[in-house]
């Protein structure tokens, strides 16, 4: 059975950084894409930062030079958040797909985690 798990999730003030984890079990993702997406309280859930299994990332424009997704290996995966801002606060979720990993990373995504809440405080 498949599951992702994410952790790191929490609470930082404005200005500060997270980094969270994705843990992937039930079968090997070297030939996967792995991303993350985040949904805010209202709002639909949205692309945030992906990365192919060899190494190429694609970011949301709105984390660009702040947030950096990179693969510990091929079931590790990690977002390092830096100057966080309120409009950061979401649940996190961590992602897996055979597809993104030959064209967009955008999706569609097979694999999907519970998700890790990140609220960011003034």
């Amino acid at each position: 059975q498949v599951q992702l798990v994410e952790s790191g999730g929490g609470l930082v003030q404005a200005g500060g950084s997270l980094r969270l984890s994705c843990v992937a079990s039930g079968r090997i993702f070297s030939s996967y894409g792995m991303g993350w997406f985040r949904q805010a309280p209202g709002k639909e859930r949205e692309f945030v930062a992906g990365i192919r299994s060899g190494g190429s990332t694609d970011y949301a424009d709105s984390v660009k030079g702040r947030f950096t997704i990179f693969r510990a290996s091929a079931n590790t995966m990690y977002l390092q958040m830096n100057s966080l801002k309120l409009e950061d606060t979401a649940v996190y979720y961590c992602s897996a797909g055979l597809a993104p990993n030959g064209d967009s990373l955008l999706g569609p995504y097979d694999y999907w985690g519970q998700g890790t809440q990140v609220t960011v405080s003034s």
